[in-house]
């Protein structure tokens, strides 16, 4: 069975949507470090605290490391420092992210960064839902999720839902 690892983004913007599924259907069992989890239960801005003991499909895992979250954190908050470094022990086959410095991390430390668009992506290919569209732009207008419109149109061609051309898919 996968395991992957989730930094705070993914979690809140699938539970927003209602999918917090898909982690299982996806992916396996899914972990979040106390930093994740924290960040969750007290959110800077507009969001709603969310408790991860209300999501079967998360377990809170602490990296042991401290030193590797140490030296991750000096570019990266808390979240995404301890997201890394249990990835890395865990041996995680993917790690949930959006955020584009840590994606970068990720990148360099040999994990694989997945975010919320690609899970979409990926549910949709395995036909766990039926449009990457709508959630997509349930992100971006409800949460104000930052997506560039080249992503966007990159996540609806793969998702089969716009033509490469630009033009919109019958």
């Amino acid at each position: 069975m996968a395991v992957v690892v989730s930094d705070t983004s993914p979690i809140r913007c699938l539970a927003h949507l209602g999918r917090m599924d898909l982690l299982a259907k996806l992916f396996g069992e899914a972990l979040v470090p106390p930093a994740v989890a924290k960040e969750l239960a007290f959110p800077n801005g507009a969001f709603a605290p969310l408790d991860v003991a209300e999501f079967p499909e998360l377990k809170v895992k602490a990296p042991r490391d401290s030193s590797r979250v140490a030296a991750f954190a000096e570019f990266l908050q808390a979240g995404e420092s301890e997201a890394l470094a249990l990835a890395l022990e865990v041996r995680a086959s993917a790690v949930l992210i959006d955020e584009t410095a840590a994606r970068a991390s990720a990148l360099r430390a040999g994990l694989t960064p997945i975010g919320v668009i690609g899970i979409l992506v990926r549910a949709k290919q395995a036909s766990f839902i039926d449009s990457v569209r709508h959630p997509l732009d349930r992100l971006i207008n409800e949460l104000n999720f930052f997506v560039s419109s080249d992503l966007r149109d990159t996540a609806l061609r793969l998702a089969g839902e716009q033509a490469p051309s630009g033009e919109q898919a019958p």
